[in-house]
Formats: structure tokens, C-alpha cells, sequence
């Protein structure tokens, strides 16, 4: 290669690497989407019991089976009473102790009667089906208020935060149980670290079918696109300590069924 071509050389690969960092997604808003809304649809959380050969997560006792994200040596801090566990807004994320490959898991969630708030603000968290990672890090699969609440659509309660719409709106009103069903294959990874197989996950809210089977581009990116950035393998559950204003959210009947 001569000079001139060398320099033609760097200059196109300079204008390309700013052409990808003059496209890269700075804001959160570069990543809402607000269609298709999906339909609402009358429906009940399905409150099922533990198969024979569930671990049970929550029993309505105690957390003993959760610690806090940040300090793993740590047992959960979040609120227990009336068998039911409750979001402490002041002490973070919690996530399980044991980590998970592929597995079934039910969990049952609600926001407050009296819950205050719009859009995002109201009765945000979000079950993270792999925590890869200390804070926000995962594949979110989003809890919020969506009775009646209007936000962006891949934003709501049973999308795939930032990256899948849900196919129906069943949420029940405050005060009332919801359910999700989750079944969720986990990515793996070439001996280099690059993907083999994507994750993948259906999810069934309150008996409705919202996500089929689908294959996730990466874990949760709340600004720009999601993308596999790092390998990993058997990882914990995490459920999120928003930190919003409106009061906290509850959960109840938590198990899981490895795959």
C-alpha cells in the first residue's frame, strides 16, 4: 500500500468511526417507542401454587433466599408482613442468592390502591430474569402501573424494557394482584466470548400471552441500543428498587422450575 492509499485508508475509517458515533443514541427518549399501544384486555392474576419440584423463593416468611444487589453478603432488606414482601425504597435492588441457567418462574406483584404518580413515576420496578452486574445491569423484564396509565409502549408493564412491546395490556387496577409466567432461556457463549445463542423469553401477564417466544437483542440499555456487551453464565434474579416517589410496590408467591 502507497502513502496515498494509506491516508485514503485512515481517512475512510476515521469518517466511518464518526459517521457510528455521530449515530449512537444519547438520550433516553432516542429509545421510547409509542406504537403499536397494545389492546386492553380483562383479565385475573393466576395465583398458582408451587409444583412438587419448585424452589420456592418466597414463602410469605422471609427473604432468606434474597440478598441486596450491591452486598451480596447482605440478606434483603426489603419489607416482610401479611405474607407479602414490600419495595425499601432507600436500600437498592435485591436478587437471589442462587444463580439460574433456563427455568420457568411465577411471581404475583401489585401497586397501592392509593398509588400516586403518571407515566413512569407510578409503581415502577422491574424483574431482572439474569442480573449480570451490580445496579441496573440484566435483562429487565418491566413492572410498572399500566392501568390506565400512559407511558411508552415498550416502557410498560410486560415489555422487555426498550427493546419488546407487550401484545396485550391485561394490568389490573391498584390494589389488585398481577402475575407474570415467565419462561426464559439464557444466552451462551463462544469460547471467545462472542454469542452462540441469544437469550430468549415468553412471557405470560395474568394468563395472557405478551411476549412469544422472543429473542432478545441484549440486556437492558436505558440509553441506546441493547447489544451483548460481555459473557456470562448462570446468573440471579433481581428485582429493582426504582426509587420513585409512588408508594411501593408488593410481591407474593414467587417460585422457579429449572429447565
Amino acid at each position: 500500500m502507497n502513502f496515498r492509499q494509506t491516508i485514503f485508508t485512515s481517512t475512510l475509517v476515521i469518517g466511518t468511526l464518526s459517521m457510528t458515533n455521530a449515530q449512537e443514541k444519547t438520550k433516553p427518549e432516542e429509545t421510547e417507542v409509542y406504537t403499536p399501544i397494545p389492546k386492553i384486555v380483562e383479565a385475573k392474576a393466576l395465583t398458582t401454587p408451587a409444583p412438587s419440584d419448585a424452589i420456592i423463593l418466597f414463602d410469605g416468611k422471609d427473604l432468606s433466599k434474597w440478598v441486596m444487589t450491591n452486598n451480596r453478603d447482605q440478606t434483603a432488606q426489603w419489607t416482610v408482613a401479611n405474607n407479602e414482601f414490600t419495595v425499601n425504597k432507600k436500600s437498592g435492588n435485591i436478587e437471589t442468592k442462587q444463580a439460574f441457567l433456563n427455568y420457568q418462574l411465577h411471581i404475583e406483584w401489585k401497586v397501592p390502591a392509593n398509588i400516586k404518580g403518571k407515566g413512569q413515576g407510578r409503581g415502577n420496578s422491574g424483574l431482572f430474569l439474569a442480573s449480570i452486574g451490580k445496579g441496573d445491569d440484566g435483562y429487565e423484564l418491566q413492572i410498572l402501573d399500566s392501568y390506565k396509565n400512559d407511558t411508552y409502549t415498550n416502557g410498560q408493564a410486560a415489555s422487555i424494557y426498550k427493546q419488546f412491546v407487550p401484545l396485550a395490556n391485561p394490568t389490573n387496577k391498584p390494589g389488585e394482584w398481577n402475575s407474570y409466567d415467565v419462561i426464559w432461556t439464557a444466552p451462551t457463549f463462544n469460547d471467545d466470548k462472542s454469542v452462540k445463542t441469544p437469550a430468549r423469553v415468553t412471557v405470560l401477564f395474568n394468563g395472557v400471552l405478551v411476549q412469544d417466544n422472543i429473542t432478545l437483542k441484549g440486556p437492558t440499555q436505558y440509553i441506546g441500543d441493547a447489544a451483548y456487551r460481555k459473557a456470562h453464565g448462570a446468573s440471579p434474579i433481581k428485582l429493582q428498587s426504582h426509587g420513585d416517589p409512588s408508594e411501593p410496590l408488593s410481591f407474593r408467591n414467587i417460585w422457579l422450575r429449572e429447565l
